[in-house]
């Protein structure tokens, strides 16, 4: 049986202090689904979208042999004896920036680490409803590991840190970890990705320890719907600390929305007006496919039609002024005049932006993922246990860096593919 991610879930049934939101932030709909109603959507198949490229037949795009996800794992003790080697030939410089540059020349400046993988919430997308089996605490990096790995990452160029989960806010000592990476040369910003369920509390201890960016997952603006997506309660704190962090001066404070076709489609333009007065950035994200969250294209609504649904009440889709898109950006980001924030696409599925990947993703129990959706991973919790010095672990980095595909396959074939749940990677 999975092992339960929460031990006193109960303590989050009971939500008070929720702030308001006046007409001018949400403007609801007069007719809401039930619980029921929702869930049955889930379970009913839905007519294709007409923004939706080739339903029938997988994409073409990426579907060559140098894309398949079929070499064999990556052994950090095979790397590191062929790097010893190399390294007392004389061959082997200084560890520079060039260990996180790929074979297609793009630079992995972006570490984002799982603290941990358990959740209080179980969203549909993300993990199946009984949960799923945790790691042992042995097998998860320590913080010294951590901050150990995050330095090595440092050293070798990487600027931006965020922290993730499951939820990353569950972790006690999560203002302790910020602090430790925010003394670390070389990172310049560090962000945080939660449900907000348990974040408000802590938010401006660790805006004081050194977090500046924050990122809160929020696919509905409906008490009833919130439970039946994450099977849980806690809508109206979550709504509290996403203006808690504007209150507090984190601009944007970006939210995230996982669109999924007869759930919550018809809330984008809803979602939309938050960003009328206040700094909020909403970035919709086509929904996808990984271990346990029985994905399909009749529930994934494409970007083009995201955009279409966004601009509806605002004067169409030619009122959306393109922003100018930061390097190593995944979101198309626009902005309607008169507004102070600014809504995104997030388009894995429709219109992948790989060639502008800057990430990588280190998960709670060590493994190193060079790309989200690829299956290949190495061990870099093992390396350090294994006693490999910090050249060693450059050598397995570097490694794994240069095994990254140009691009990740096409949708269909994503969603034959094995992966971790969304819960164990971190997003």
């Amino acid at each position: 049986m999975p092992q339960p991610h929460y031990d006193d879930e109960d303590k989050f049934d009971n939500y008070q202090n929720a702030v308001p939101l006046n007409s001018n932030r949400v403007k609801w709909r007069e007719s809401l689904p039930s619980v029921e109603e929702v869930t049955q959507r889930l379970r009913t198949p839905q007519p294709p979208s007409s923004h939706l490229p080739n339903t029938q037949f997988p994409a073409n795009i990426n579907e060559n042999s140098e894309n398949k996800e079929e070499e064999a794992p990556l052994s950090w003790q095979e790397v590191v004896q062929k790097a010893r080697a190399v390294q007392a030939a004389g061959l082997l410089s200084e560890p520079t920036s060039s260990v996180l540059t790929d074979t297609f020349g793009r630079r992995h400046t972006y570490l984002r680490i799982s603290l941990t993988e358990k959740c209080n919430l179980r969203c549909l997308y993300c993990m199946p409803e009984e949960g799923v089996d945790l790691s042992g605490k042995s097998e998860l990096l320590s913080v010294e590991e951590m901050h150990r790995l995050a330095t090595l990452f440092a050293a070798a160029g990487v600027t931006k840190i965020r922290l993730t989960g499951g939820e990353p806010t569950l972790r006690k000592d999560l203002v302790d970890i910020v602090r430790s990476i925010s003394s670390i040369d070389g990172i310049k910003d560090i962000g945080l990705t939660s449900n907000g369920v348990t974040l408000g509390k802590n938010l401006a201890e660790l805006q004081n320890a050194g977090l500046n960016l924050i990122n809160i997952s929020l696919d509905t603006l409906r008490s009833d719907r919130f439970e039946a997506m994450t099977r849980r309660k806690g809508h109206s704190r979550v709504l509290d600390t996403i203006y808690k962090a504007v209150e507090l001066g984190y601009s944007p404070v970006k939210v995230n929305v996982v669109v999924m076709r007869g759930v919550n489609e018809d809330e984008i333009s809803d979602f939309v007006h938050l960003t009328e007065d206040a700094p909020i950035n909403v970035r919709f994200i086509e929904y996808m496919p990984f271990d346990g969250n029985v994905w399909s294209s009749d529930k994934m609504v494409p970007y083009k039609e995201m955009m279409k649904r966004a601009a509806e009440k605002f004067g169409g889709p030619g009122a959306l002024e393109r922003c100018l898109d930061a390097s190593g950006e995944v979101a198309k980001n626009y902005r309607l005049p008169g507004h102070q924030g600014e809504i995104s696409f997030i388009s894995s599925m429709t219109s992948k932006f790989c060639g502008e990947c800057n990430r990588v993703r280190l998960m709670a129990d060590g493994n190193l993922k060079v790309c989200l959706f690829g299956a290949n991973e190495v061990s870099l919790r093992d390396a350090i246990r294994g006693g490999a010095s910090d050249h060693d672990l450059h050598a397995v980095v570097s490694a794994a860096v240069n095994r990254k595909k140009a691009a990740h396959a096409g949708m269909f074939e994503l969603a034959k593919t094995k992966n971790r749940a969304m819960v164990k990677i971190g997003g």
